[in-house]
Formats: C-alpha cells, structure tokens, sequence
C-alpha cells in the first residue's frame, strides 16, 4: 500500500536530489537514521515512483552541445489524433530533451541542444518542420541560462504519518 511520504522520506528526496551519487550509508548518517532504514525508504520512493531516476548531468559545452534553443510548434489541427502523430514522432529525435503541450499561441514547447545555429539550421529543416502536423514553428535561441534544471521545490508537501517503517 502506498504511504504519503513523511518528514524522513522528504528528506531522503532532498538529500538525492542534492547528490544522486551519495551512497546509502553516507545519507544515512547525514539523515540520522540507520543504513537499513535509508535503504528500505529509498527502495520505496523508488517503487512508488516520487524518484524516477538517477543520472548524471552533462556539462553541454564539454560534448559540443552549447546552443540551447526553445522552439514553439504551431499544428495545423487540434485533433487527439494530429496530437498523437507529432508526440510519437517527436519522441524519436534524440536532440529534443523537453516537449511540453501548452496552452496558449502554441501547441507545443521544446527544448533543443545542439552545437550552433548551423546545425540547429540543418535540424530545423531537415527534422523538425517535417514532424506531422506542422503549420508553423518559432524559434528563440536562448542567450544565457539564468536557471536551468533547478531542484525541484516540495517543501509544502503535506507530511503525513511516519511513512513506512
């Protein structure tokens, strides 16, 4: 049975989301609670799916991947099916790290790495304007990254209980 994460589970969110690479016991010690409880805890966040994963984050520049470019997608239908067609499609293309569906002037967000404007050029024409669906896209390259993947912020979650023991 899923339990509501309590004071103990939250700070287990917090201490990963911190340093995914911190080991067991070395969370346990910072969390004062016992390497089995950490472990049991940790497993349990994981099983029911408040973590999704563990992963490393790569400096962009270091693997030729500096420009960082947003591009909003305008289709040309607002059917279930058109949205279907382009996030199945859309889900191929490795050098897409983020797409949302959005409310407003555009259907679609995505953030996009590649290594300049001439490739981000050659993507554009090559990949994205042949996605189905696709009236019209507009593209904003991002000029300094202010905030980027910031820790998730859950400090009004609801504690309830203990969690399980």
């Amino acid at each position: 049975m899923e339990q509501t994460p309590d004071r103990t589970d939250l700070r287990i969110l917090r201490g990963l989301q911190a340093d995914g690479r911190i080991n067991n016991s070395d969370l346990a010690k910072k969390l004062n609670v016992s390497p089995a409880t950490c472990h049991r805890r940790t497993q349990r966040l994981f099983d029911e799916g408040y973590i999704t994963s563990v992963r490393a984050e790569i400096a962009p520049d270091r693997v030729e991947r500096g420009a960082l470019v947003m591009v909003g997608v305008v289709l040309d239908r607002s059917t279930p099916q058109s949205f279907a067609d382009f996030e199945a499609a859309i889900k191929k293309l490795p050098f897409v790290l983020d797409c949302h569906l959005v409310a407003g002037d555009f259907d679609y967000f995505l953030k996009i790495r590649v290594r300049d404007m001439a490739d981000f050029n050659r993507l554009h024409g090559d990949k994205l304007i042949a996605l189905p669906g696709v009236r019209q896209t507009r593209t904003f390259f991002v000029m300094k990254e202010v905030i980027d993947n910031a820790p998730l912020d859950f400090s009004d979650f609801p504690q309830h209980g203990n969690g399980l023991k």
